[in-house]
């Protein structure tokens, strides 16, 4: 019985208008304001906001002019190393001596530059055209290093001019002494092959570990200097490495592409 009183109490007074009509509280009402600013701020950005990406890619640190395989001219016995990983030498400087069986054959360096690795050791038996030693084409000890970025071929067209890179050197623990900054330099638009890789790098491993998802593009990157760091290039940490860069050295770079709008608005 009590909840048909009630009913019939409803049905006598259906508008309730004798009650006060409750407002919003003060909470409710900054809750709102706070929500409003928020999507308001949100429109905004969506339509004068940018979106920035980047690429990240295998990278190797190395002296502008890149490095060659030096191959033996003709088949034969090592009887003699001339030469030592690290040495810099001039050009046509011998190397290896090889007996043949019209006699003895010298292996003499191409262009002047830093042997990086010797493949041949005394008493080994090598062939016509085998690849003995790596030779980077570095004229002082100054020269200055630059790195090479491998990207897939899909982003090369997407690479603004002078973008900012930021490399994580392999040889560098990057929580205490952070990145390396550079910006590109150039963008090779045709895509290399493990060959050509290889013969730039002098490392034929290189050549195929860069290709092995297919064909990519070689970013030439300018590394920052700095007169305040050891290593003489600038860092995302004050000090850098407490010492200098050597080359070829591995990394990942980071490169960022052109900004993008986070809408694409569709006009009538």
């Amino acid at each position: 019985m009590q909840f048909r009183q009630q009913a019939l109490t409803k049905l006598q007074s259906p508008e309730e208008l004798d009650l006060p009509v409750r407002f919003a509280r003060p909470q409710g009402r900054l809750v709102l304001a706070v929500t409003l600013a928020v999507m308001a701020a949100a429109s905004g950005w969506a339509v004068t906001g940018s979106v920035a990406s980047t690429v990240s890619a295998p990278a190797v640190l190395t002296h502008g002019e890149g490095s060659y395989l030096l191959q033996s001219p003709a088949a034969g016995q090592v009887t003699a190393v001339l030469a030592k990983e690290g040495e810099r030498l001039p050009a046509d400087s011998p190397v290896l001596k090889v007996r043949t069986a019209d006699g003895e054959a010298v292996v003499r360096t191409v262009a002047a530059g830093r042997i990086t690795a010797l493949a041949a050791t005394l008493g080994q038996i090598i062939a016509t055209g085998a690849d003995v030693a790596a030779v980077e084409k570095v004229a002082g000890a100054d020269d200055p290093l630059y790195a090479t970025v491998y990207v897939p071929a899909g982003n090369a067209a997407s690479i603004p001019e002078h973008a900012a890179v930021d490399l994580t050197v392999q040889t560098v623990p990057a929580q205490e002494y952070g990145v390396l900054r550079g910006h590109v330099q150039s963008v090779d638009r045709t895509a290399q092959s493990a060959q050509q890789i290889s013969a730039f790098l002098g490392d034929s491993r290189l050549g195929e570990r860069f290709t092995e998802d297919g064909r990519p593009v070689a970013v030439r990157v300018r590394l920052d200097t700095s007169a305040s760091t050891k290593s003489g290039y600038r860092w995302s940490s004050a000090d850098g490495p407490p010492y200098r860069l050597s080359s070829p050295t591995m990394a990942t770079g980071a490169i960022r592409l052109a900004d993008r709008r986070p809408v694409d608005w569709l006009l009538p």
